[in-house]
């Protein structure tokens, strides 16, 4: 069986001969790290992204089959992006700065991570109507300049890749990317500001998440339509914390629900019936929505603080729930123990069939390299 074939036989709860060996990338501090530990070169550090032809490679290395995130992706958010400009600079080195989005951001020198949000050019009606409204009409050159992987090589949808897509010869199973519903406009509006929005003026908050859903259904349309065959939908949100969702669930449900279906429905005349969505955190109140929804399989499955598993979610929701992820990555950075450990957990996991093990976010800058390497080796000892 090939790589395509195995993944999409676990979330069909169909027989297959061994269980895909599946991550989801890395930190770029981690290939950093392990450039400089000799374990790959600085430019293979440097080249690496989700999907491409440098990741391919360094799958193979490690052990692994391929990267979830192999994706296709049209543009679906602003376009263009705002200039990413410094907008003040402080004596001890920090500044503020102006990022994609259109939100000022303090960077510090040596920080990872989210940076702190100082202030949102999307306050109200006014600046929609300037600054973000027109960056998010459709046009079809966000499909067309777009980047498909063939084979060893990156090409234009729109010069050989929708050939490449229409072909469906793929040995790897490859998605295509249906957008973020929720998740960048709290982006841009942050976490205050999409709740003050609600408040404020319900009628524009309704209008910036009809606009975004609608960029995104007419940019999912105009891949399907040309021809172009996909092994899963795939959605990005990234709207829970530890101890919940970062938005309403009843508002989520009610506003955003619908721009789900309408997708889904489109994936599924196309013959797309596997749906997956990243969202980290603790997810569990918002799985209802996905689910009504057309999303069947969650992912990443953070593990975190909160213990998150597949398994209570099959308990409540049945088989109609598939999962990828769940793999505590914490445990690269421990021991060959700690490894075999998280390794058995996953065990009963697998048997419930529909669920792919894979790490629970990218693979962290403390992961050792060997590690890696030892759970992939395990993994294909345990489960075939």
């Amino acid at each position: 069986m090939t790589h395509r074939e195995r993944a999409m036989a676990v979330l069909h709860y169909e027989p297959y001969d061994r269980l895909p060996l599946v991550h989801f990338g890395y930190w770029r501090e981690t290939l950093d790290k392990w450039a400089q530990e000799g374990h790959l070169t600085a430019e293979i550090a440097a080249s690496w992204g989700d999907g491409n032809p440098t990741c391919v490679a360094l799958s193979e290395r490690l052990g692994f089959d391929f990267d979830w995130y192999s994706t296709f992706h049209g543009s679906m958010e602003l376009l263009p992006y705002f200039e990413v400009r410094a907008v003040e600079e402080f004596p001890d080195g920090s500044r503020h700065v102006m990022n994609r989005d259109g939100v000022i951001v303090l960077q510090r020198p040596g920080a990872t991570g989210i940076p702190t949000e100082i202030k949102h050019t999307l306050v109200d009606r006014a600046s929609w109507e300037e600054h973000y409204k027109w960056r998010y009409e459709f046009s079809e050159a966000r499909v067309l300049e777009s980047p498909v992987r063939v084979n060893d090589k990156l090409v234009p949808y729109g010069q050989g890749g929708l050939e490449f897509l229409r072909a469906d010869k793929r040995d790897y199973p490859y998605a295509l990317y249906c957008g973020s519903l929720f998740g960048h406009i709290r982006n841009i509006l942050g976490v205050e500001g999409s709740c003050y929005l609600l408040a404020d003026d319900e009628t524009l908050y309704d209008e910036i998440i009809d606009t975004v859903g609608n960029l995104c259904y007419h940019t999912v349309e105009f891949v399907l339509a040309a021809g172009a065959k996909f092994d899963f939908g795939h959605f990005w949100e990234d709207i829970c914390f530890k101890n919940g969702p970062l938005v309403i669930p009843s508002v989520f449900d009610a506003k955003v629900g619908p721009h789900y279906k309408r997708i889904t429905d489109l994936l599924t005349r196309h013959g797309v019936d596997i749906v997956s969505l990243d969202c980290d955190g603790m997810i569990d109140a918002l799985i209802p929505t996905w689910l009504a929804n057309g999303v069947n399989t969650m992912f990443p499955i953070e593990v975190g603080t909160w213990k998150a598993s597949i398994a209570p979610w099959r308990q409540q929701y049945g088989k109609a729930l598939r999962g990828v992820g769940g793999m505590n990555k914490v445990v690269f950075s421990r021991d060959r123990a700690a490894i075999d450990t998280e390794v058995e957990r996953l065990r009963p996991l697998v048997d419930l069939g529909g669920f792919i093990p894979c790490p629970d976010h990218r693979i962290p800058p403390d992961a050792k390299w060997d590690l890696v390497r030892y759970y992939c080796d395990r993994m294909r000892q345990v489960f075939g």
